[in-house]
């Protein structure tokens, strides 16, 4: 009996040197746990004060390791949850009942910071509201820079784009010669044209010689700094100069390079492209033009211009998506893509007519069978409603005196009535859009009638107070003294050091955090220097020593009849 009662004392003594043991374990772990959390949650506010778009690699990093910590730190309490209940296992059971509940404690505690810690994480990448007023936060795109090596107009349309939306563009031209468009069209002798002008503004210019080894060097250092480079040369070009994917993609990872062709990859997409020629292949002057002429070309530019905004839209995906992945991509737009994008109306109805005529083209009024190609169809509305151009007061002498007019169904009734002809409302071939539909060469004869005795001014007035859909066709001139889109920065005056004011176009797109100013394009090679020693870090001896390479200046004209 006593030999019981001893062992049992024994006993007692082992599992309660065992439950301070186990308690101390926990505690020991308390105290680590605490320690690696305090630290991760450190990390990670540090990390996450710098902004999605702005954030480096080694900030990512720090984000990923706290992350992995605060993982660590739950793992750490959960084994010194599991090492007291082992250890406890044969101990008294209110001790065994007190150190599991202190083990349960620290692992909700680690669970509780690993939890906050995760939160932060996701939310770092939503910087603090800003309290600045509306438009006085910076710009959308402040702190991008791109590297612009295009010329002519779809690359330089992209880009001008960007930088009004406050990326730092920094285009590259050939030292002496520029952007060909610098020469050409121009109106004023000895000076940047409109033609370069109008498509360059708020950007810097750098003259570089690829083909010069220490412009190379220059161009790579441009490569490392930036986070875009868009380019708009012949098919291979850029390879041609030692550029290729690859390499870029070494000297920058997170570098997105953005081209402008002509062809996507196919049959063609070795040929060069032009304005014209994207129109003629993109679907759109087939489709211009009226039914028993040549096709047409549109006075827009959406081959050029209009691939550019697309182009643009690519890359500002391409950087949002940088911030997921952290690497940069290649971002394609075809002038012929762009082109048929914009002409998709017309390949909607080139499925349509496989189930039958096109009824609201006025071919189908006319009794005029179609064929197997959607066919030009004068000013038909494409959207449905019909519409046509007509003649306003002063057609015989203003090439322009006409007021685009449709007949849109739910305001047929006041059309009727403006026109003087309230029977229309009721008679079986005039009060639906399908009984309409064969006449509405007549309609709008009549309606044309109306239009003659009214400038197309005073008809868009009188029209407006009934909704009825119509638009003034207004040239350049009315445009360029319109007040109205001076004062929305549509239209704008700009300065010029060399050939005075001229008008541009503004930004087309408007926001109320991100607002525009319009600066003038700059001189040839005008931020060479600004852009080596500001941008690049190189001293005043080391540029010295690059314009005595040939690397940022132009051949003498000697060595350029010699070379010849």
């Amino acid at each position: 009996m006593a030999k019981r009662t001893k062992k049992k004392a024994v006993t007692k003594a082992k599992a309660k040197r065992a439950v301070k043991s186990a308690a101390k374990t926990v505690k020991k772990g308390v105290k680590k746990v605490a320690r690696k959390a305090k630290k991760a949650v450190k990390a990670v506010k540090s990390a996450a004060k710098s902004s999605t778009t702005s954030r480096s690699t080694s900030e990512q990093r720090r984000l990923a390791a706290a992350e992995r910590r605060a993982d660590r730190a739950k793992r750490r309490a959960d084994r010194a949850k599991a090492r007291a209940k082992a250890t406890t296992s044969h101990s008294a059971k209110p001790r065994r009942s007190a150190t599991s509940g202190l083990s349960r404690a620290v692992a909700g505690a680690a669970s509780g910071v690993a939890a906050r810690i995760r939160k932060l994480v996701k939310g770092s990448d939503a910087p603090q509201m800003s309290d600045a007023p509306w438009g006085q936060a910076g710009k959308a795109l402040d702190g991008v820079k791109i590297l612009d090596f295009t010329h002519v107009q779809s690359g330089p349309t992209c880009t001008q784009l960007l930088a009004w939306f406050g990326a730092d563009v920094i285009k590259i031209e050939r030292p002496g010669v520029g952007d060909i468009t610098r020469g050409q069209l121009r109106d004023k002798p000895g000076v940047d044209s409109l033609y370069f002008t109008m498509l360059n503004h708020n950007k810097r210019s750098i003259t570089i010689d690829s083909k010069n080894a220490k412009g190379k060097e220059i161009i790579e250092r441009l490569i490392k700094h930036c986070d875009v480079l868009v380019e708009n040369f012949a098919p291979g070009a850029l390879d041609r100069m030692g550029f290729t994917w690859a390499h870029i993609h070494k000297l920058n990872p997170r570098m997105i390079v953005a081209s402008v062709k002509g062809f996507g990859p196919g049959p063609y997409e070795d040929c060069k492209v032009y304005e014209n020629v994207a129109q003629c292949t993109g679907g759109s002057a087939s489709t211009t033009g009226f039914r028993d002429g040549p096709p047409l070309v549109t006075g827009a530019q959406i081959g050029d211009s209009g691939t550019g905004l697309h182009l643009a839209l690519g890359i500002t995906a391409a950087l949002y998506q940088r911030n997921r992945t952290g690497r940069g991509q290649r971002v394609l737009c075809a002038m012929q893509d762009g082109v048929l994008n914009l002409a998709r109306v017309k390949l909607r109805d080139q499925q349509r007519l496989a189930h039958g005529a096109l009824s609201e083209y006025s071919q189908f009024g006319q009794g005029i069978p179609f064929g197997d190609a959607v066919p030009r169809a004068g000013n038909d509305s494409g959207g449905g409603q019909p519409g046509r151009i007509l003649k306003c007061k002063g057609w015989e002498t203003d090439p322009n005196a006409y007021i685009y007019f449709i007949t849109q169904a739910p305001v047929w009734e006041k059309i009727c009535d403006l026109i003087g002809k309230p029977e229309w409302k009721t008679e079986a071939d005039y009060a639906t859009p399908k009984a309409r539909l064969p006449r509405l060469e007549f309609i709008f004869e009549t309606i044309e009638q109306w239009t003659m005795t009214k400038t197309k001014f005073e008809a868009m007035e009188i029209l407006n107070q009934d909704d009825i859909p119509c638009g003034p066709i207004l040239s350049m001139k009315e445009l360029a003294e319109d007040q109205s889109l001076r004062k929305t920065g549509t239209v704008v005056e700009v300065e010029h050091p060399t050939r005075g004011a001229y008008l541009t176009v503004g930004n087309p797109i408007k926001m109320s955090d991100s607002l525009t100013e319009v600066e003038r394009s700059p001189l040839l090679g005008e931020h060479t220097e600004e852009i080596l020693t500001e941008v690049l870090g190189y001293s005043a001896d080391e540029v010295t020593e690059i314009k005595g390479s040939g690397a940022i200046t132009a051949p003498e004209k000697g060595a350029r009849a010699e070379a010849a």
